[in-house]
């Protein structure tokens, strides 16, 4: 069942069509937010393997971000957008939760997508097909796993009755965090596996099981920053700050495979 409620909260499948979810399923959605980025990954990739066949690698790869946005329903993309327009016109915890809070996005919004944006098509243009479509499995898990981690970090910094979703999420525990991190690593793992028991440029990726855990690694320390930068103004997270950490996890996921590549 609480698989169910992860994938009816972090997708717009209608899910909730086919059983009533209990609505404390929904506090303990987060330890599979990796498992469901097997699903949005898994997505991508395909969109990119047929695209690649009748189109550009920069098209294919727009059509694939989209078809992710579709599935989602930009509920990260929306996180990111209210998280930069709080941190960048709150000057106090209380002011910054109330732009967070509002549903209409900001200039500093608007400005922090776009840039997210441009970084994001440049992706295409250092690496093979292949190497996207295997990637963007590997890069959507693992970055909501570390995304996963501020809430084992943080207090929710609002409460339960002033929260967007009237949900906030219990913090893991040891099994749930074990089952957390399985499920963010084991594409990655796979990827490993393959690479080290495989010629070199297996898929068209010229990466070294080292080069792969630096690109593990990277967006450790970008949620790392960011539950410093969430504790630090709003002294703890919200579900804003949690989409907005995936998104970033996952574009510094992105960079680091540029440079690697």
């Amino acid at each position: 069942m609480k698989l169910l409620a992860a994938l009816t909260f972090f997708t717009r499948l209608p899910l909730w069509k086919i059983k009533e979810i209990p609505a404390d399923d929904f506090k303990r959605v987060v330890p599979l937010w990796p498992l469901t980025g097997w699903l949005t990954g898994g997505v991508m990739a395909l969109v990119l393997w047929l695209m690649l066949k009748v189109t550009t690698p920069a098209l294919a790869w727009i059509a694939a971000l989209v078809a992710r946005l579709l599935l989602t329903g930009a509920l990260h993309e929306d996180g990111l957008a209210d998280f930069i327009d709080g941190f960048g016109g709150g000057r106090n915890r209380e002011r910054t939760l109330a732009i967070m809070k509002d549903s209409h996005i900001g200039t500093y919004g608007v400005i922090g997508l776009i840039i997210y944006y441009l970084l994001m098509i440049q992706v295409p243009g250092s690496m093979t097909p292949a190497a996207l479509c295997v990637l963007a499995l590997c890069g959507d898990a693992w970055s909501k796993c570390c995304a996963a981690q501020l809430i084992n970090l943080l207090p929710y910094a609002r409460s339960e009755e002033t929260a967007k979703n009237k949900t906030v999420y219990s913090r893991m525990t040891a099994g749930e965090f074990l089952l957390c991190l399985l499920f963010g690593l084991i594409p990655a793992i796979i990827l490993i596996c393959a690479l080290c028991c495989s010629p070199p440029m297996i898929l068209g990726l010229s990466l070294s099981a080292v080069t792969i855990g630096i690109m593990l690694a990277v967006p450790v320390v970008v949620m790392l920053l960011m539950a410093w930068a969430c504790k630090r103004r709003i002294g703890g997270y919200t579900g804003d700050c949690c989409g907005a950490t995936f998104i970033l996890c996952e574009l510094s996921f992105w960079l680091t495979a540029i440079i690697a590549c």
